[in-house]
């Protein structure tokens, strides 16, 4: 079972994004503030989800949260300002949209630059030890993965309705045969460099 809160009695806001290791589509995060007596046994790390159980907890957290919100960063962006600064520009982008304001932010990683006004804690596997941590990761991912399946049917020939723009090998294949998209991150490495060995 996930813990709850980090203080108890206090308005904590779940920051997690989804999407950071992609080539193509955006970084995306999402911010939770649940409420003190929730409890739900399936949530936690999206991960560790099958995409049928996050789908199915989405409306759940999105229907009893006190609030949530989720932000993107488009390719455009993340190869301006990198990706690091783009994942934590998309979770203060998402905090900002809160209809309550949190009195912390609890962060999942161990990176994070302070949001105005708002005290925050980075956990390291924070998805798979805070509820409101886990809650925003299962946001994040299925609100990036619906954004991903309806981009496929620009460019189908790039598999992301099933990949979801992550460098799996028939992506690169596709990037190596078609080239890329506007929705592909030009700053990242799209092909594998050539092992001396193959």
């Amino acid at each position: 079972m996930l813990q709850q809160f980090l203080i108890d009695g206090r308005i904590e806001a779940g920051c997690d994004e989804a999407g950071r290791g992609c080539l193509a589509g955006p970084v995306t995060a999402a911010a939770v503030i649940l409420p003190p007596h929730f409890s739900n046994d399936l949530i936690n790390d999206s991960k560790q989800l099958t995409e049928h159980q996050r789908d199915a907890l989405r409306p759940v957290i999105e229907r009893e949260a006190v609030a949530w919100a989720v932000a993107m960063i488009d390719p455009a962006e993340i190869d301006r300002i990198n990706i690091l600064n783009a994942s934590i520009l998309a979770m203060h982008r998402a905090i900002s949209q809160l209809k309550v304001r949190p009195e912390a932010l609890l962060i999942d990683g161990n990176r994070f630059k302070p949001y105005p006004g708002i005290p925050h804690t980075t956990i390291v596997k924070g998805d798979s030890k805070m509820m409101c941590i886990a809650a925003a990761s299962i946001l994040a991912k299925t609100h990036r993965d619906e954004y991903m399946r309806r981009i496929a049917g620009e460019y189908p020939q790039y598999g992301w309705d099933k990949n979801k723009g992550y460098p799996t090998r028939d992506h690169r294949a596709a990037i190596a045969e078609f080239g890329t998209s506007p929705y592909h991150r030009m700053s990242f490495r799209l092909l594998k460099q050539p092992s001396l060995f193959d």
